[in-house]
């Protein structure tokens, strides 16, 4: 397969004309979550493709079909055997992790399952990618206008009913705007419809399995427990049927709470308040997880010192959760190891060779 990472040729004193290649690592085993089965099985694939890899793709064993069904439809426009979609149950994840044929494992998911994907992978010292989960903070400085980001705000926090690893999942308000800030945010809130996603006026949907739910429920119990305060508890169907589960939020709950300080996978969000902006770094910072975060405000230098002071693989502005398949994507401490998207993501699923000839 022709490369798709240009050669690159450079003289370099004393070892001579450098030619440094990308080529092929050979088998990438491709293990794709439920939340975004298609983006994120593809998001996979089709870069190691590019580079010039065979492919075994397992899909979550909650949505197979999706992926078999477009797996299905490009099959004809590959040679036999370069894409192989594979299904199975919590067994099959481990075999191709260990396996001796597979050269790279490409994960995304939790980090707790990440860790154990490392530890079988290390015993074949396989290249390891890993996507795991984040527990993204956003901070708004004072200058922020509190009507003209509330819609952007909750739609950041609860974009896929909350099952999103770079979703918005801890929210900092400085004290001058917060009263302001939650009130706009409460009011999108108690707006945003819970249902069928095949009703239009749906805004979120269902938890996707009931495993998922369940934890959910467990978080539900801790929180009441607690006494935390909420700012806003949804509704739910009426018919109460289907794994749905009201939009929450939470009013400056403990910090080192568990529903606080590990990843809550749906709609359950905190809601903070700070004094001073050195605060508005350290504690957001004071986390295991380094995906994503936010700052929301006006002055672009302000904007900019905050943004370069946060430990998290993208830092986005005015903004939470976008992703483009040209711009990499990376991630700090327990959010994962290596590069998606763009040509560093390319890199990923490829070994460098270096030709050194002497002149």
């Amino acid at each position: 397969m022709k490369e798709s990472i240009p050669e690159i040729e450079q003289e370099v004193t004393h070892i001579g004309h450098i030619f440094k290649r990308y080529t092929p690592i050979g088998v990438v085993g491709a293990i794709s979550p439920w939340n975004l089965p298609v983006i994120l099985s593809f998001a996979k694939a089709l870069p190691a493709l590019l580079a010039g890899n065979i492919v075994v793709l397992k899909p979550s064993p909650f949505t197979p079909l999706t992926v078999l069904r477009i797996s299905d439809y490009i099959r004809d426009l590959l040679p036999p055997g370069v894409l192989n979609t594979v299904t199975g149950g919590d067994e099959l994840g481990p075999w191709m992790t260990s396996h001796p044929g597979i050269d790279h494992i490409s994960f995304t998911g939790s980090t707790e399952t990440g860790k154990c994907v490392l530890a079988s992978a290390s015993a074949t010292l396989k290249h390891v990618g890993l996507e795991l989960g984040g527990n993204d903070p956003g901070i708004v400085l004072a200058d922020a206008d509190p009507n003209a980001i509330a819609q952007d705000l909750f739609n950041s926090m609860f974009l896929l009913s909350g099952q999103g690893c770079i979703c918005l999942k801890r929210l900092y308000i400085h004290e001058d705007i917060y009263a302001a800030a939650t009130d706009a945010l409460v009011a999108v809130a108690r707006s945003a419809r819970v249902g069928n996603g095949l009703d239009p006026n749906t805004v979120l949907g269902p938890v996707q399995n009931h495993l998922q739910y369940q934890r959910l429920q467990s978080a539900w119990e801790e929180i009441t427990k607690s006494g935390a305060t909420l700012l806003c508890r949804g509704d739910v169907p009426a018919n109460g049927t289907g794994f749905f589960f009201p939009v929450t939020l939470l009013a400056n709950p403990p910090e080192d709470a568990s529903f606080v300080a590990h990843e809550i996978f749906g709609p359950i969000r905190s809601v903070f308040t700070y004094t001073t902006v050195d605060e508005a770094i350290r504690r957001p910072n004071n986390t295991s997880y380094g995906l994503g975060a936010s700052v929301w405000g006006k002055n672009a230098d302000e904007l900019q010192r905050v943004a370069r002071q946060i430990e998290a693989g993208t830092v986005w502005i005015n903004q939470h959760a976008i992703r483009n398949p040209f711009v990499p994507a990376a991630a700090y401490k327990n959010s994962g190891i290596g590069v998606e998207f763009g040509e560093e993501g390319l890199r990923e699923f490829c070994h460098i060779q270096v030709i050194a000839a002497k002149q």
